[in-house]
């Protein structure tokens, strides 16, 4: 009875938010299980339809159509998207004006903002029904993994996961209604976990979700303290690279299988891992993913540029917009029988790559797996490109740190290049970000791949 009453409560409080949201959820779930052939009918279907708004109600995309010669009936179908240059946070940031729509002020819209790789804020307007309809299809993802509306939660991350933002009295409303807990990934310190601990073992969640890092930082120290820990149903982790060796002591930890997500915002994509963990279904009724090389050109499968084009977002729809992030498509189909394609994985961002002074472009996995071989004391490590010829890691060393670890770790880089000076740093803790992630990786000369 308590979970029919949770339940009731989690929906009520969706459709307080927008009254299309539970209809639009119980639509979503039935989509899952349609051939691709029929979603991808519907999603062109839509994208004419943004198409025709963009060129008539919004400056920019009218100017840019009519420099390129083209008229909104030329892009009738996803292939037909090449025919637009790909859209850049800069393009978007120098043209800001010109990205207001027609009758904006009538409009009902959010104004959010992303720090992005660089920490620079980036500004953007999301519809209020596209923000509801990313919702759905947030839960709808999860439920590949068995999750029911209103099922106990709780959330671990930063600001993008709208923690650590609002008033004591707000929050609590927020997290009953929600049936949530919320556990900042600022505070990992000692007696924040410990607290963690508490929270979980007493709250009891079926799902747990939230940043990849962070619940990784939080397993080990569950291990490396013999903690027992509540086992949930499963772990959803977001917004960061998730690595097999995190995914492999997350699990472990927990008792658990973990799902990967994948996410934006800004860009309206998403992709969602089943109980099959052969890559993530990629969502086709809120945007569409594109996969492109160098070129901006297309890929079917392979590695390539993730570019997103918003259906629903008439408060600010980005065409063909680069989200900065890498992922692999793949053309086999899942064994869940859902239609939508698999995403492999998100191979990382473009500025988790690292240049050297000799042009070669190494992806940070490769730091990474250098120090899940030479870890011996170190609780916490960041490789940082400060130039092109000098790499900074900092350490958070611990009591029995082995220094003789350096000598191996600075000759394994220097087998890429002997042209990078590699400094170490020891500090007492590595910064996270404004939005409280925990970036391995970090590439300051602005180079992309």
């Amino acid at each position: 009875m308590f979970n029919v009453f949770e339940k009731g409560l989690f929906i009520f409080a969706h459709q307080m938010g927008d009254s299309r949201f539970y209809p639009t959820y119980k639509n979503l779930i039935k989509n899952q299980w349609k051939p691709f052939s029929e979603l991808k009918r519907v999603q062109e279907a839509q994208l004419q339809r943004m198409i025709y708004y963009a060129y008539n109600r919004i400056p920019y995309y009218n100017k840019l159509f009519k420099g390129l010669s083209l008229k909104p009936e030329n892009i009738r179908t996803i292939n037909d998207l090449e025919k637009l240059p790909i859209l850049t946070k800069e393009i978007i940031k120098k043209n800001w004006e010109d990205f207001k729509p027609a009758g904006l002020e009538k409009m009902k819209f959010y104004t959010w903002s992303t720090g992005g790789s660089t920490g620079t804020p980036f500004r953007y307007r999301l519809d209020k029904f596209d923000r509801f309809l990313g919702g759905a299809l947030w839960y709808r993802g999860w439920s590949y993994a068995g999750y029911e509306l209103g099922d106990r939660t709780i959330f671990m991350g930063g600001s993008s996961l709208d923690i650590n933002a609002k008033s004591y009295f707000t929050k609590l409303v927020h997290e009953t209604a929600r049936n949530i807990r919320m556990l900042s990934s600022f505070d990992m310190g000692e007696n924040d976990m410990k607290n963690y601990v508490h929270i979980i073992n007493r709250f009891e969640p079926r799902y747990m979700y939230g940043y990849a890092s962070s619940f990784y930082s939080f397993a080990k120290w569950i291990e490396d303290n013999g903690i027992n820990i509540h086992s949930p149903n499963g772990i959803f982790s977001t917004a960061e690279k998730l690595f097999p060796e995190m995914r492999k002591k997350i699990e472990s930890v927990f008792g658990t299988d973990l799902y990967d997500t994948y996410g934006l915002g800004d860009g309206g994509v998403s992709a969602y891992e089943c109980s099959e963990h052969s890559g993530l279904h990629i969502d086709t009724e809120r945007g569409v993913m594109e996969f492109v090389d160098e070129d901006g050109h297309q890929l079917e499968e392979g590695e390539g540029r993730i570019v997103a084009t918003s259906l629903h977002n008439h408060a600010m729809p980005f065409l063909r917009y680069d989200t900065g992030d890498l992922g692999h498509i793949i053309s086999k189909n899942c064994n869940c029988g859902r239609g939508y394609k698999l995403l492999k994985e998100v191979v990382g961002r473009s500025v988790d790559i690292l240049i050297t002074p000799e042009g070669m472009k190494i992806h940070g996995w490769f730091f990474l797996y250098i120090f899940w071989e030479y870890c011996k004391g170190i609780k916490e490590y960041q490789v940082v490109q400060e130039k092109l010829d000098k790499i900074v890691i900092k350490i958070v060393p611990e009591d029995d740190f082995d220094e003789s670890q350096l000598h191996e770790i600075r000759e394994t880089i220097r087998k890429r290049s002997l042209s990078w000076e590699v400094e170490f740093k020891f500090v007492d803790k590595i910064e996270r970000t404004g939005a409280g992630k925990y970036k391995f990786i970090i590439n300051k000369i602005g180079v992309s791949p």
